[in-house]
């Protein structure tokens, strides 16, 4: 049986996840440990042969991608292809396209944006507004936090983008590396893994740490391995 394999990898830890604050689209690095959690997921990583690359706009889903490529064996050249139209337009070249390994940038992997809770100490959040009314705002699939998204919405824009540029390079069997955020990659394994609404907010992405799917040529879930 022929299997195609897709990689998942939640950035290594943010300086705000070290700080304990909200952080969805502010723009903030890896702290020293997540630099060290993307090294550690490269080595684990290091033989595989990637067709493609897909990654959120976020810096600390690129840091993490670079920590990886410095382990892969592969040297291929990785080339970041953006979304952004006039960027698009203005990168084409000609080329050896089989010495590259081809990146994918979107702003559809970011991470939940949770409004204005961004940049809020969790646990000073929750001796504001209480440890329910957090809990709802961070683990249930369809409340928002204040003017932001709920998982709901992440799902909404994430599971398209899986759908139409991800899942294409799968079904033709090319294996596929994902860089992004905890509530992307979760959107992405809910619909993976036939997850409900009600289970799929307690879903664990752990930073840092490869998980690793198999397909069959139907794209049929076979197998989840998680690297720790």
């Amino acid at each position: 049986m022929n299997l195609t394999t897709m990689v998942l990898v939640r950035h290594g830890q943010s300086q705000w996840n070290l700080e304990n604050r909200f952080t969805g689209w502010v723009d903030v690095p890896l702290s020293m440990k997540g630099r060290q959690e993307a090294t550690s997921a490269g080595k684990k990583l290091s033989d595989i042969r990637f067709d493609t690359i897909f990654i959120s706009h976020l810096l600390r889903a690129i840091q993490t991608l670079h920590y990886i490529l410095l382990e892969l064996k592969d040297k291929r050249i990785p080339i970041i292809y953006h979304e952004e139209q006039r960027i698009h337009n203005w990168e084409h070249y000609s080329g050896d396209r089989n010495n590259e390994i081809p990146i994918y940038q979107s702003v559809d992997l970011a991470e939940r944006y949770y409004g204005d809770l961004q940049g809020l100490n969790k646990a000073e959040t929750m001796k504001k507004y209480g440890e329910y009314q957090v809990h709802l705002w961070r683990r249930s699939y369809d409340i928002n936090p204040p003017n932001g998204e709920s998982l709901k919405d992440t799902c909404e824009r994430a599971i398209p983008y899986y759908k139409n540029h991800i899942l294409p390079d799968l079904k033709t069997g090319k294996t596929v590396l994902i860089i992004a955020h905890g509530n992307s990659l979760r959107s992405i394994t809910k619909y993976v893994e036939n997850i409900s609404d009600k289970e799929i907010p307690n879903v664990e992405i752990p930073t840092g740490i490869p998980i690793v799917y198999t397909f069959n040529s139907q794209m049929t879930f076979q197998k989840k391995v998680i690297l720790e």
